[in-house]
């Protein structure tokens, strides 16, 4: 059972917390996929704040979407979903805005809850400002939880806090949640009072500690949030150092997808990769580069502040700097692509080149085929695109405009300043310019007093 009903408001926005990203995934997505690697009969999501926006997010998910029309607490969201649970089941009680819970954590708090049908998971922190703390008898058993508004002085000192994270058999805990009141300084239903029912009904609290202090911290506010995302982008660049990887500055790398590896594979500082990249072996990615839905095979440089979405690159391929790749474009081998060159839905030929300051759109490149600084497709119409062909071998000069549709034979040789409107045969030479003339002693405009 995921909670995900509450506002959220210091966050300061109009987007339900539970829908804020954390690496390209919302806060309930990341709580989603843990809670889905735990053997489990259903997923529960209650929420509230935001509307359909929530169930919204996650369309294709294997959840049972409960609404809390209004939020009451904790324990009344609980009581929500109750009524469909067997009595016979057990229930792991997770929450959308802690998104860096464990498995392995979940997991050991299930075990407990098989032992003696109520698991609790605790923490220790230097700082336990804003959690309820666990409160012991003389032997150590827990007895109570006590939030922290509702605290003594002496309650606060205590350093084990409530994670919130519980497994309880359903049979119990439909019991207590029935029996819960608000009688307290929010006046909420506060699920943690279940603890001082299951105490007086002489079932024992099987408490286990979190594996990590930071995976129980949930997310309040747009400062913790940043915090949560470096943490998660510095394990998964550990994880990716361990698998070979060389990071130039672990701390300033962000992986926000799925990022499948070769071996020696550099990658610079500030690289942002998203959605479900590929690498192959030996590839240097430079610094402020950003990738996105890409496939890249060995040896290929990619240079400093260049832009990939959604292509295939073959070996060999050098990159940038500068240069943006758009969608549904594929470099084959030994293709070059230099500064300041966009290439969109472009299909590049082997050993071919496009060096400096150009637009390919909606194009296929021949083999061998070179083109110059400032050449262009003008491949839409304003209301229609259009494609432009060039054949292997072929030599496009500086300035050229290629108006589709319009086909460029192999071999051929468009001159520099050429604006290309009809097609061009097998190693012709196409030029179009005017005569250039002088004008003797031309008057220079100057400016009028």
């Amino acid at each position: 059972m995921i909670l995900a009903a509450g506002q959220g408001t210091r966050m300061y926005s109009d987007c339900p917390k539970v829908l804020h990203s954390l690496a390209g995934q919302t806060l309930l997505e990341h709580v989603y996929q843990t809670a889905e690697s735990i053997t489990h009969r259903q997923i529960y999501v209650v929420y509230g704040h935001g509307g359909q926006q929530v169930p919204d997010s996650m369309p294709d998910r294997d959840i049972v979407w409960i609404k809390q029309e209004q939020q009451l607490g904790t324990g009344h969201a609980v009581k929500q979903v109750l009524p469909e649970i067997p009595d016979a089941n057990d229930v792991l009680i997770l929450y959308g805005d802690v998104p860096l819970i464990t498995d392995e954590s979940l997991s050991t708090l299930v075990t407990a809850c098989k032992e003696t049908g109520f698991g609790l998971m605790t923490a220790y922190l230097d700082d336990p400002r804003g959690y309820g703390r666990i409160i012991r008898d003389e032997i150590g058993k827990v007895i109570g939880i006590v939030e922290e508004k509702d605290a003594s002085d002496e309650e606060r000192r205590i350093c084990e806090i409530n994670t919130g994270f519980m497994a309880i058999k359903a049979s119990h805990l439909k019991k207590w949640v029935a029996a819960l009141d608000n009688s307290n300084s929010q006046n909420e239903y506060y699920l943690t009072d279940t603890v001082a029912m299951a105490v007086a009904d002489n079932v024992t609290i099987n408490s286990v500690l979190a594996e990590s202090s930071i995976e129980i911290k949930g997310i309040n506010n747009r400062a913790q949030l940043a915090d949560a995302e470096r943490y998660y982008q510095l394990i998964q660049a550990h994880h990716l150092m361990h698998q070979g990887v060389t990071l130039m500055d672990p701390a300033r790398f962000d992986l926000r997808g799925e990022l499948e590896i070769g071996r020696d594979n550099t990658i610079d500082v500030n690289v942002v990769i998203e959605g479900r990249v590929k690498l192959g072996n030996q590839v240097s990615i430079g610094a402020n580069c950003y990738l996105k839905d890409v496939i890249i095979d060995d040896d290929v440089e990619i240079k400093p502040n260049s832009m990939i979405d959604n292509a295939v690159i073959g070996k060999r391929c050098v990159i940038g700097p500068f240069a943006r790749i758009r969608p549904d474009t594929t470099l084959n081998d030994n293709v070059h692509v230099g500064n300041f060159v966009e290439l969109k839905k472009a299909e590049v030929g082997d050993g071919s080149k496009i060096n400096h300051l150009s637009y390919m759109g909606d194009v296929h490149i021949g083999k061998d085929t070179n083109i110059g600084a400032g050449a262009i497709t003008c491949n839409y119409d304003g209301a229609n695109k259009y494609k432009t062909i060039i054949g292997d071998a072929v030599f496009v000069g500086s300035d050229v405009q290629m108006i589709a549709p319009v086909k460029v034979n192999n071999g051929a040789t468009i001159a520099a300043g050429t604006t290309i409107t009809k097609d061009v045969s097998e190693d012709a030479l196409a030029i179009s310019r005017n005569k250039q003339r002088e004008i003797d002693n031309w008057p220079r405009p100057v400016k009028k007093k």
